[in-house]
């Protein structure tokens, strides 16, 4: 009988999905042209690359992959050569939806590996403490996703109009990392159909397993805007990670 109370040490394959096309973020009437978020220069590294970083460094991530769109794969792997071979960087070109992307990402994930991690690009603030937390409960329930509790108040609206107050008791907004055991991710996709998911979480839950929450600090911020940059510079400067500019 094993005596050891450590626990058995587990793999995981992480995938960094950077194939939106930032049409929020993205200033048209510019005169200067703007790269996609995932691209654009953050404490002199691109934004994705801080994100893929925090788990690079991870004796736990086996894996690592970002899947970006099909359009930027050449530049991509010109441009990012060093970076793409420093970590062993598995690129992969995206689908059309989100959903797409991580099924792309998901076909090229290790057959060894135990759990899978899906992160966004554009979210470069989450901590180490954050990811360990989340690893971690995954790890304990199968399913696991960093969130915050919502703490303004909500209004549904339709034609400009407020229709609604919603009672805000019991809502969190969820972020990434979301972590599943690798079986339960596969499985959500494979039974996806025609639900049409805004994150891994919602594929996982319709097939009726249970995700657990996480609670998360609200700096672990999507960059959806311009002005969302300038809000990671101050957090990555907090967390240490870089210089404030």
């Amino acid at each position: 009988m094993n005596t050891n109370n450590k626990q058995e040490p587990v793999f995981f394959s992480v995938i960094i999905v950077a194939a939106g096309k930032s049409r929020r973020f993205i200033k048209t009437d510019s005169d200067k042209p703007t790269v996609k978020k995932a691209f654009a220069m953050l404490n002199r590294k691109p934004v994705w690359l801080h994100s893929a970083e925090k788990f690079y460094e991870r004796k736990d991530v086996a894996q690592l992959i970002i899947v970006i769109s099909p359009d930027d794969l050449t530049w991509f792997f010109r441009f990012y050569a060093n970076e793409i071979d420093r970590m062993f960087l598995l690129v992969v070109g995206g689908g059309k939806e989100r959903a797409d992307s991580v099924r792309k990402g998901l076909a090229a994930v290790r057959r060894d590996v135990d759990f899978i991690a899906v992160h966004d690009a554009a979210r470069p603030c989450v901590s180490k403490k954050e990811i360990d937390a989340v690893f971690q409960q995954a790890r304990i329930d199968g399913a696991a996703l960093l969130a915050t509790p919502i703490v303004g108040t909500v209004k549904r609206i339709c034609n400009g109009r407020i229709v609604e107050t919603v009672n805000r008791e019991n809502l969190w907004e969820a972020q990434t990392p979301q972590v599943f055991r690798r079986d339960i991710l596969l499985n959500a996709y494979e039974c996806q159909g025609n639900t049409d998911a805004t994150d891994d979480a919602q594929l996982v839950e319709s097939t009726g397993y249970t995700v657990s929450v996480v609670p998360a600090d609200r700096s672990n911020i999507k960059i959806t805007t311009q002005t969302d940059l300038t809000l990671a510079k101050t957090i990555l400067f907090r967390h240490n990670e870089g210089v404030l500019y």
